[in-house]
């Protein structure tokens, strides 16, 4: 037996001893042996089993979350169901990495599409909209989804102003956002379609079309 089939072996039959309860963090610690602690070191992980791999720092409060086949999710990684909060769905093979946060309240939901890749530090926020994410799409570091909005009416306090919708946002199928990209209510983002990094997205960008800026307005095609 070679060199790699010996460590896959390895980390697999590791990963099967995780599930056995009493030796969850032996396992864990017996699998990332010899691989880097960031998470592109990790990330092989999740090709072992089906069930891929949530990393023992991720924190879940949530009793909707379906994950699909192989699957990563890495440190710090949080979801939360706030009252009301619908489900958090996600295709087979995605990753979500470092530190990035899934909410969902008051009806709100998020559906990510298969072999999608979340960098870390993202912020999917889905109260009362739905987030939808297409495959294979590419989100930066510290983007954020706000498929809401927030009353600011003179005359009454902030904190007592109702939140409304216009009905979530779609990103669709191979788009990618850049560092910093902040989506907001009602978008929806083309097949394709690429974000400049820090860019503010408050309308729709077409398919693979190219965007940025704040507001963020189309600046070439990649067609």
């Amino acid at each position: 037996m070679n060199r790699i089939a010996w460590q896959s072996r390895w980390r697999r039959n590791a990963l099967r001893l995780a599930k056995i309860p009493g030796f969850r963090r032996l396992g864990h610690r017996l699998a990332g042996m010899g691989l880097s602690p960031y998470y592109s070191g990790r990330v092989v992980l999740s090709r072992y089993l089906s069930e891929g791999y949530v990393s023992l720092r991720a924190r879940i409060s949530h009793d909707a979350l379906k994950l699909g086949r192989h699957c990563f999710v890495g440190d710090g990684v949080l979801f939360f169901q706030d009252p009301g909060g619908d489900v958090v769905a996600l295709g087979d093979e995605v990753h979500l990495h470092e530190n990035s946060t899934y909410l969902t309240a008051d009806g709100g939901s998020i559906h990510i599409g298969s072999g999608t890749h979340v960098q870390p530090r993202c912020q999917f926020s889905a109260v009362k909209g739905r987030i939808s994410i297409g495959e294979r799409c590419e989100i930066a570091p510290q983007c954020a989804f706000y498929p809401y909005d927030h009353g600011m009416a003179a005359g009454e306090p902030i904190q007592q102003q109702p939140l409304t919708s216009r009905g979530g946002i779609e990103i669709c199928d191979d788009a990618w956002l850049g560092f910093g990209v902040i989506v907001l209510d009602g978008v929806r983002v083309g097949k394709g379609a690429v974000v400049a990094a820090g860019a503010v997205v408050t309308s729709d960008v077409p398919d693979n079309a190219i965007a940025g800026g704040v507001p963020a307005k189309v600046i070439g095609q990649r067609d």
